[in-house]
């Protein structure tokens, strides 16, 4: 049977000089000028070719199993473990490290790659290219916070739906602080931000998306343009108390470090808490801040173009309990009494501002729950009452009396028809002639 050898063109061209050498069709020197080798070179593959014949040509370890090849003991385990249901959706580069990492398993990520191409486990997919303008990173920590929520199945079903909250740095790409709650609301990410500002103090700014809690999609009231402000929700309200500013991204790209970095979550994140058997939000709370981003700075952090951290301290006069709290401004009525939310509160005597009826008060419901009431920066003293008490309406005579005769005699008073006609006579009523009624 014939052997079937696989040769380059460069392979071919060179049998065919080497065979020409043989049959004394040209000189050794010619064929080494034509091959650019030596002339001892040229003697060598002739014999190579005389003794082996056409294999003679190709180098020895052609098709021969290379000597750094992997252990396939090794590459079978590695396969077993990617094939276990617990690893289903990681990719080859998380795919890698988690071998290594859990199982001792040392091999590259393109060799990870290519076992999972090779065993249907992966299939690669190409990324469309989208021209974007790049944005200069800020040069220090603490000068753009990206802030954004990622509602998505954490759990896999195996526990509630919840809500991943990320502040992250521009600088670096440093995850400083993260939380899993129920909701993305206002009083949520008041909650989170006071955590975030107690632990690295207050940046710069917060870099968010145009969602309505941090944005308003209205004109300004006429009071708001005569006083020159623009309409603020209650946590841009809050942020500009404390001297940190909220830029709005026009586009998701815009702030695409949070937005890259929660597809990254979604895949990695989720497999850890699949292999830690985590399915509640306490425990993936303490797995996310005590492994899961220590390990992911670890990896995704880069330095600062300055390593100055220019987070502010919070001061002395900034009280987190009022700022971060949602507050509605409220009228003082006649009574002393104010209605917030269906409830009633009765201001109490020996305030300490001074307080007159039809006075703007601001009604405060803070993070835990409790309400105050501030009038000029001052705590005002109050209790809740179960509702305004009723009074009894002022009559006059006039009004008494009308009130106590028949209801058909006072619909007779009211309609101008009866207007000098005595209802109260005992006479009987005069009948006008039969001749009138007709000539009328």
């Amino acid at each position: 049977m014939e052997e079937r050898l696989n040769m380059k063109s460069k392979d071919i061209d060179r049998l065919r000089v080497i065979r020409n050498i043989i049959e004394g069709k040209m000189t050794w020197s010619i064929g080494a000028e034509m091959l650019r080798l030596r002339i001892r070179q040229i003697g060598r593959l002739c014999a190579q070719v005389r003794l082996k014949g056409n294999r003679g040509i190709l180098h020895g370890l052609c098709a021969q199993p290379s000597n750094n090849r992997l252990d396939a003991q090794l590459l079978g385990q590695a396969l077993s473990v990617l094939h276990d249901p617990m690893w289903r959706g990681f990719r080859p580069t998380f795919a890698q490290q988690k071998l290594e990492a859990l199982h001792g398993i040392s091999l590259g990520v393109e060799t990870v790659r290519k076992l999972m191409i090779l065993t249907n486990i992966w299939e690669p997919g190409r990324r469309g290219a989208t021209h974007r303008a790049w944005r200069e990173r800020r040069a220090c920590v603490g000068m753009l916070i990206q802030l954004d929520g990622s509602p998505h199945d954490w759990f896999e079903g195996r526990g509630p739906g919840c809500v991943l909250i990320i502040y992250i740095d521009d600088a670096t790409s440093r995850v400083l602080y993260g939380e899993f709650v129920h909701v993305e609301d206002t009083l949520t990410l008041m909650r989170t931000t006071r955590t975030y500002l107690k632990r690295w103090g207050r940046p710069v700014a917060f870099y968010v998306d145009k969602d309505s809690i941090y944005n308003i999609n209205r004109q300004a009231a006429v009071e708001e343009e005569l006083r020159d402000a623009q309409p603020m929700t209650q946590f841009t309200r809050a942020m500009s108390e404390l001297g940190i500013e909220v830029i709005l991204a026009h586009s998701p790209q815009a702030k695409g470090r949070v937005e890259r970095g929660f597809l990254t979550h979604q895949d990695r994140l989720v497999k850890e808490l699949r292999l830690a058997g985590i399915s509640s939000m306490e425990q993936a709370n303490e797995f996310l801040w005590k492994a899961y981003i220590p390990d992911h700075n670890r990896r995704c952090e880069v330095d600062p173009a300055d390593p100055v951290d220019v987070h502010k301290p919070l001061l002395a006069s900034h009280d987190l309990a009022a700022i971060l709290s949602i507050q509605i401004q409220r009228q003082v009525q006649n009574d002393f009494t104010i209605r917030h939310r269906n409830r009633f509160f009765q201001l109490q005597d020996g305030q300490p501002v001074h307080i007159r009826p039809k006075a703007e008060i601001t009604a405060q419901e803070r993070l835990d729950g409790s309400t105050h009431l501030v009038f000029k920066g001052r705590r005002l003293k109050f209790h809740e009452i179960p509702g305004r008490p009723l009074r009894p309406a002022l009559v006059r005579p006039s009004q008494r009396a009308q009130a106590t005769a028949p209801l058909k005699l006072r619909r007779r008073h009211a309609n101008p028809f009866f207007a000098g006609i005595s209802l109260t006579s005992s006479k009987a009523p005069w009948n006008p002639p039969a001749s009138a009624l007709l000539q009328a």
